[in-house]
């Protein structure tokens, strides 16, 4: 039984009921269910791989396979070797000693969300993005002092490079990173397409800063705010919604007005992947944090209002993942302002945030097996029988 990898995550979960239901092959489950652990280009290999062991495997398709994929992962590679000569032109990473540097997984986020080899300019103008998310996370979430936080916050507000002579030495340069690489973004759409989007991308940076800032307040005064209230935010700061307006327009498609003004008002389709990310995150990350008594996580926010236990609260929170993956898949179907290609990427951002959180925290703390699927998935390409020979 092979799975199609188009397959909507909701008819996958249907699927496992019904051959509960129906006591069907224990195999047939576990096949079905692995469509949920995956994304698309690990699907790719999972099936090369699955009809390479068939005896009846027509060999020139199976080679013609493994030579798509890997024509798919030398334009991966070279995406990469461009973004890590910008990372190292940056300076960030030897200016800024307190982030992560977490390049190659941004990358590797970046491929789940967009593999194709027709999009580098997507990939790579979003590695960008991402890479600045990561330190700017990391700046309000351990570094950074309130006073501090408040002014850059209001310095990317302002938008006003006049503004950098209030802030602290080491954020001039993160002001300036994010300055230079927004404006450029935009000014390539005004170039490329005729359309103003700056407005529109420093609003969605804007809220995310108010957001994670929102964070570093619960955090320094110990809050727990309701559950409600924490997911409203954690929408935003989670950073999918910045992430989903800045790949429309590195898309370099036709821009409508339609869709102009949801994303302005932050479509129901920006919100969806980005509450499976946060609730993926939460869910493999929670249990960890409420040990060491941090800070506030979906799970111990709805463990506080409803005086449940931990294992209650999981549970919740898997009815609410649940129930984004259904809405989230009947935007497949439904009229929607956005072009099917964006409304794809937006799926696929929820499949990666599946993925990077399903076996631990593989973006925070990635451990050799999430290291060795990335190596694999961008730098081992599968080998065919002229490898072989």
């Amino acid at each position: 039984m092979i799975i199609d990898e188009n397959v909507d995550i909701w008819t996958t979960l249907e699927l496992i009921d019904d051959v509960k239901r129906l006591g069907l092959s224990y195999h047939f489950e576990k096949e079905i269910a692995k469509v949920l652990d995956r994304i698309q280009r690990m699907e790719a290999q999972w099936y090369i791989d699955a009809y390479g062991r068939r005896n009846d495997a027509n060999k020139v398709l199976l080679d013609a396979a493994k030579l798509d994929f890997n024509i798919v992962q030398s334009t991966l590679q070279k995406d990469l070797q461009e973004m890590s000569q910008w990372w190292k032109g940056t300076g960030l990473a030897s200016n800024i000693s307190f982030s992560r540097d977490r390049l190659m997984e941004t990358f590797y986020w970046t491929v789940g969300i967009v593999f194709e080899p027709q999009f580098s300019h997507v990939r790579k103008g979003l590695t960008k993005v991402c890479s600045l998310m990561t330190i700017m996370d990391d700046m309000y979430d351990v570094y950074g002092t309130l006073d501090e936080l408040e002014l850059f916050t209001a310095a990317v507000e302002s938008w006003d490079i006049k503004s950098i002579q209030l802030l602290p030495q080491y954020m001039k340069i993160c002001f300036l990173s994010i300055y230079n690489t927004v404006n450029e973004i935009a000014y390539d759409t005004l170039k490329d397409e005729g359309e103003y989007i700056l407005p529109y991308l420093t609003k969605a940076w804007t809220d995310y800063l108010k957001a994670i800032l929102q964070e570093a307040k619960w955090s320094k005064d110990k809050n727990l705010p309701k559950f409600d209230d924490y997911l409203k935010n954690a929408q935003v700061s989670v950073a999918g919604v910045i992430m989903l307006i800045h790949v429309y327009f590195l898309l370099n498609h036709n821009i409508t007005k339609e869709a102009l003004v949801s994303l302005k008002n932050y479509h129901e389709l920006l919100h969806r992947p980005s509450i499976i990310f946060r609730l993926c995150n939460d869910l493999s990350t929670s249990k960890s944090e409420l040990e060491r008594g941090e800070e506030a996580k979906s799970i111990l926010c709805y463990m506080s209002e409803n005086g449940v236990s931990y294992e209650d609260a999981y549970k919740h929170i898997h009815s609410l993942l649940d129930e984004n993956w259904k809405r989230l898949n009947k935007d497949r179907v439904t009229s929607s302002p956005f072009p099917k290609h964006f409304v794809e990427i937006a799926i696929n951002l929820a499949r990666i945030s599946r993925c990077f959180y399903l076996y631990g925290d593989d973006f925070g703390a990635p451990d050799n097996a999430a290291k060795n699927r990335i190596w694999s998935l961008i730098i081992e390409p599968i080998a065919t029988r002229e490898t072989n020979a």
